[in-house]
């Protein structure tokens, strides 16, 4: 048995949660529902005009390693962060879940500080993100223990993390050694931004690497430059074991050997919708390594997604299995 289910890479930040009107994210310069990388000065500013924020430790595949972690999976995370307070606050609460985070702080003193993503929820739900990289921006090859990698069955790849100098690097050494050990490569591809940045680093990994594909509706088509949801989800497919792609209210996708399974979604009272895609991820992975059939996995994430965007923060609130139990993909004996 490997000693982790699943080792997550990409990006160590602490999320900055306050609630706004469309009115202030239009005089702000905020474009709605999508992450912008935003300079140190930027994040000082914006943060100066918020009302009211909540800080949750964050980054989109430490949310999903995160909701491993707190199912009882056995994970580990890689993400660069400084050794100051909001460094301290991310290793800590990672450790806290269970997980194992050892990638070496960036030392006291040096220019940078630790990322943080102030995120804007409007009334509807919608989120927008507005990231200072910081020191997760400088993930590098040395950050990468080959052994941890060899010791995982899945890696998790966070497409966000391709905005580095030397984070391609980085990942094709994880995925070397993961790939070395007998492992199998997972990438969300993050956001359709994103995506455009980096279509072609993206479509050379997937094509090459990549065992199971998550994305949602805009960001699939994105990468396959495609209006068509179902040409862009069947493109992808082609290339790559499984699919999973989510569709906001509608649910969920997964492809894999020829089949097609449409998940609903799990009606609830929107009140933040970050981290939805990061907690699907993690209970599909969860689901699939231990064992789950791909449908089941589908719908663990679907749920899993529903809690966290009934509540602030991207990280589970409530216990993941006991909706597993409720919802009746999960035996009460687990």
């Amino acid at each position: 048995m490997k000693k982790y289910q699943v080792v997550g890479v990409g990006n160590a930040m602490v999320d900055v949660i306050s609630h706004a009107a469309e009115a202030f994210l239009a005089g702000a310069g905020v474009q709605k529902g999508i992450m912008q990388l935003i300079d140190m000065p930027r994040a000082v500013d914006l943060y100066s005009r918020i009302g009211p924020a909540e800080e949750i430790s964050g980054g989109s595949a430490a949310n999903t390693i995160a909701g491993i972690a707190h199912l009882g999976g056995r994970t580990a995370y890689v993400g660069k962060v400084k050794d100051d307070q909001l460094g301290a606050i991310f290793a800590h609460d990672l450790r806290a879940l269970g997980a194992v985070y050892e990638t070496p702080l960036a030392p006291k003193g040096e220019g940078q500080e630790t990322g943080r993503c102030i995120i804007l929820v409007t009334p509807d739900g919608e989120r927008s993100m507005n990231t200072y990289l910081g020191w997760s921006e400088h993930l590098s090859p040395a950050d990468i223990d080959v052994g941890q990698m060899g010791q995982a069955e899945w890696i998790y790849l966070e497409g966000y993390r391709f905005d580095g100098p030397d984070s391609h690097e980085a990942f094709a050494k994880a995925i070397k050694a993961c790939k070395s050990g007998g492992g199998r490569v997972s990438l969300t591809l993050s956001d359709p931004f994103c995506v455009e940045r980096h279509r072609d680093a993206f479509r050379k990994i997937i094509r090459d690497d990549v065992d199971l594909l998550f994305a949602n509706r805009a960001e699939i088509m994105s990468m396959y430059q495609t209006d068509d949801f179902h040409a862009a989800m069947a493109a992808a497919a082609a290339e790559v074991a499984i699919v999973a792609c989510t569709e906001s209210e509608k649910g969920a996708h997964v492809l894999a050997e020829g089949q097609h399974w449409h998940v609903p979604a799990i009606p609830t009272d929107i009140v933040d919708a970050t981290g939805a895609g990061d907690l699907f991820a993690g209970a599909f992975l969860w689901g699939l390594t231990n064992g789950h059939d791909l449908q089941t996995c589908g719908r663990m994430g679907c749920i899993a997604a529903s809690e966290v965007i009934s509540h602030l923060g991207a990280r589970p609130q409530a216990d993941l299995r006991a909706l597993f139990v409720k919802h009746g993909v999960l035996s009460a004996r687990g």
